[in-house]
């Protein structure tokens, strides 16, 4: 499937949850399949922390160039784009196209940098709710997200409950613990105390504050992946240099370097972070680890859930994987409870699958088979 990135840009300011807002702004987005004439079949797909709009398929001459859902999106696929017209975007603060703190202020015409505004869950699925105005499509068959693309697709059914049919949260939670707002906050300290960070300004030195960025990126993977995952795939084992260490000059051992990399973990964590460093904006990382924070619907419920999922209507879909301990089973089955409390249709799946957090993006068949199902049915409710 080869697909075109788009973008639309809004000349209204957006209000922000912050009291802030912001104008002139635009937003990337790609579509896949077709509209159809009573324009019921949209699916829109949230993204997670590092994720973008290319959700699905490729770009043309570029055959490595897979959308990061592209096991679950496409003609024949569970979200079969045969039958849905699935939207994905780039939510607004992200550095894949849409607005974003490399951009310029139109209020100043200097680049937004550190300046750019703080922005929430809510923030993006208002902006999203104006693209979808700007296509004409009033109702979602669906809105689906895992992670932190789940908050979104849970918010999506709270602030627009009579746009959305069905909400599709995988991986997702309620609000962050305290150890997941722990982790941000030491991958946020070592962007802002990179030398090359300069208060969110670096765009204007010529740099980029990658050591930063790397062991962010590090901080982020080691939660991603369970313990099984890690001892399966890494162990204790060192690279092979390292295990060779009888070619090693004559009194060093690189087996006790305090500076080479030994264990293969190692290895594979600093590539990530290398790779990670190259494409991903540190305003970007700092806004969006924020966002994350800050969602928490139940807040202004003093802390009551059920009344925070009261105003739902849709069908929910929630899934969650055993071996998730960044986004554990036991956060999905907070919502089960809160949207049962309210009478609300719904299906949980609890898939045992060893991958961690990254299970959501990966081809296990019983996961993939429950989604299927799931959105055959919607298929079949709105004659697609």
């Amino acid at each position: 499937m080869i697909v075109t990135p788009q973008s639309m840009s809004f000349s209204q300011p957006l209000a922000l949850r912050s009291g802030a807002s912001i104008r002139d702004y635009s937003l990337a987005f790609e579509t896949y399949g077709t509209l159809n004439a009573d324009r019921s079949n949209a699916v829109l797909i949230c993204h997670a922390l590092n994720a973008s709009h290319h959700v699905a398929g490729s770009y043309a001459g570029q055959p490595d160039s897979e959308g990061w859902w592209d096991t679950m999106i496409g003609p024949g696929k569970p979200v079969d784009t045969d039958r849905f017209f699935v939207i994905g975007v780039n939510n607004l603060g992200s550095c894949f196209g849409s607005t974003g703190p490399m951009h310029v202020n139109p209020d100043t015409g200097k680049v937004y940098g550190a300046d750019f505004p703080v922005v929430t869950v809510e923030d993006w699925v208002d902006a999203q709710a104006r693209l979808l105005d700007a296509m004409g499509i009033e109702r979602l068959a669906a809105v689906m997200g895992g992670s932190l693309g789940g908050m979104q697709a849970l918010s999506w059914t709270l602030q627009y409950p009579r746009r959305v049919r069905h909400g599709v949260v995988i991986a997702s939670a309620p609000n962050l613990t305290a150890e997941n707002i722990a982790f941000n906050e030491v991958a946020r300290r070592a962007i802002v105390t990179d030398p090359d960070f300069h208060g969110g300004n670096f765009y204007e030195h010529g740099v980029v504050p990658k050591r930063g960025l790397r062991i962010a990126r590090m901080i982020g993977h080691i939660t991603y992946l369970s313990d099984d995952v890690m001892n399966e795939k890494f162990g204790r084992r060192l690279r092979s240099a390292v295990a060779e260490a009888g070619n090693a000059p004559d009194g060093v051992d690189l087996r006790y370097s305090t500076q080479e990399i030994e264990f293969q973990i190692e290895s594979y964590l600093r590539y990530q972070g290398d790779k990670f460093s190259e494409y991903f904006d540190a305003n970007t990382y700092l806004l969006i680890t924020r966002a994350l924070d800050y969602f928490d619907p139940a807040l202004q419920y003093e802390g009551n859930l059920a009344k925070a999922l009261a105003r739902a209507t849709a069908r929910f879909l929630l899934v969650s994987f055993s071996t998730d301990w960044r986004f554990a089973p036991r956060r999905s089955r907070e919502l089960v409870k809160g949207l049962l409390d309210n009478g609300r249709d719904l299906s949980y799946a609890e898939i045992d699958a060893p991958h961690g957090h990254d299970a959501f993006l990966l081809e296990d068949p019983r996961y993939l088979g429950t989604v299927r199902s799931y959105f055959e049915r919607i298929g079949q409710e709105i004659g697609s």
